[in-house]
């Protein structure tokens, strides 16, 4: 299996949607691409210039591609991985009845391609269909571990039928995964005719990212539907109300709020919240999604408790007001936590550099006393004396440049919800241990 430079020879194993499209806009590119598959009227169809199912666009490509001797077809993998350097998994992965993935047209095709191999084989198999985090690690890689120079990628895709041609030649996002940088870079190499700058990641993370992304988009449209409900029930339009919505590319559109941290809180956001699930409860409305997100939000904040609970010894939190700079404390997440922590009988101490008790007045001071009515013993004024005293700092708002340094130098085991400090262990890392 040789090197063809700048142009590869590529095998694709699968010839549904996914794969189709995919052998078809690469050998448009200028690869020599194998499509692979048992299904003898889809590789005949291929072979005859013609696509085995409708797709705008796509026909003519695959037509194109034939005839200039870029793309063929075969039923036989060992006819496409005697020259491949690359081997695409295109194949389906269906809901079991469970739940769970069906995962054996990827066992089938990746014991076949290792049915191929020999002694010295160099091969790049790079999983195209959609796994769940792990699967290359678990199954593929275990498969063909005795052949050394035969490694493994992800390459997830992100087509949608209909438009898959251009989501192809278009793309929004790139993602390759692997723990081998050539190889990743290789498969990236792939798609440089196009334009988009790919985002080189892990093997998990690349399988894992193919998820969050749809889970995206369909938490997105659920989102839309429930709003335009709402809306509807209360005599407003909701398609005026997520037209104006999307005009914000700041905090709307945009990568505001998507990154994993601490759980939220604050004036705004909760109140809201149970305001909408009232008023729909009152018009016979369930709204799933937006009932479920205080009880998320519940549950993630659970989450942290228990991996503070885990640490041992004098605990430090670091931040008290529901974010970084400001001194409010109504429904702060840090404060429900505390009060799990001191029901447990831990020693706590609190350090915020935007909180001073006598200075808080009006409904935010009533909040605190009413949580914690001995909030003023736990407060510690200067962050040295903090750093001092405990034997485990949790970052629970985001510190400035200077504080996050003052943190690092103390040479503490810190715990960071907030996702700030990237040597810092994480909740997810506690409770892997736990």
């Amino acid at each position: 299996m040789t090197d063809t430079g700048s142009s590869s020879c590529v095998a694709v194993f699968g010839l549904g949607y996914v794969g189709c499209v995919t052998a078809a806009c690469l050998a448009s590119s200028g690869h020599k691409v194998i499509g692979v598959d048992p299904d003898r009227h889809k590789t005949d169809q291929i072979q005859q210039g013609r696509t085995p199912f409708y797709e705008p666009g796509l026909d003519e490509i695959v037509r194109a591609t034939v005839q200039s001797g870029h793309l063929s077809a075969v039923n036989d993998a060992a006819d496409a991985l005697r020259s491949a350097d690359i081997a695409l998994i295109c194949v389906g992965t269906p809901s079991e009845r469970n739940g769970n993935l069906d995962l054996d047209q990827v066992r089938r095709v990746v014991r076949d391609i290792r049915s191929h191999l020999v002694a010295g084989s160099q091969l790049i198999v790079c999983v195209r269909s959609t796994v769940f985090p792990g699967t290359c690690e678990e199954i593929v890689i275990p498969e063909l571990a005795a052949y050394p120079h035969v490694r493994v990628v992800s390459n997830p895709e992100f087509l949608r039928e209909g438009c898959a041609v251009r989501d192809f030649m278009e793309p929004s996002l790139l993602v390759v995964g692997g723990p081998e940088a050539t190889s990743v870079q290789r498969v990236a190499s792939l798609y440089s005719s196009l334009d988009v700058e790919p985002c080189l990641v892990s093997l998990r993370a690349a399988e894992m990212i193919k998820y969050a992304c749809n889970a995206f988009h369909a938490v997105k449209i659920a989102f839309a539907n429930e709003i335009g409900a709402l809306a509807g029930c209360l005599q407003v339009d909701g398609r005026e109300v997520m037209e104006t919505l999307c005009q914000d590319r700041k905090l709307n559109l945009s990568a505001a709020y998507l990154k994993p941290g601490f759980a939220f809180g604050g004036s705004c956001l909760p109140k809201d919240l149970r305001a909408l699930s009232y008023r729909a409860s009152r018009q016979d409305l369930k709204l799933p999604l937006l009932e479920a997100a205080l009880p998320s939000n519940d549950e993630h904040l659970d989450r942290a408790v228990r991996a503070v609970l885990s640490l041992p010894g004098r605990v430090g939190v670091i931040g008290l007001a529901f974010k970084e700079d400001t001194d409010d404390l109504r429904e702060s997440p840090v404060v429900r936590m505390l009060e799990s922590l001191l029901g447990k009988g831990r020693d706590v101490r609190v350090y915020d550099p935007h909180i001073r008790l006598d200075s808080i007045y009006g409904s935010n001071r009533s909040y605190i006393m009413t949580a914690i009515p001995h909030i003023g013993r736990l407060l510690e004024p200067e962050i040295g004396t903090l750093l001092n005293w405990a034997d485990n700092l949790v970052i629970a708002q985001k510190p400035s440049t200077e504080l996050a340094g003052r943190i690092a130098a103390s040479g503490r085991p810190t715990l960071d919800l907030v996702g700030s400090l990237p040597a810092a262990l994480t909740p997810a890392a506690v409770s892997a241990r736990l």
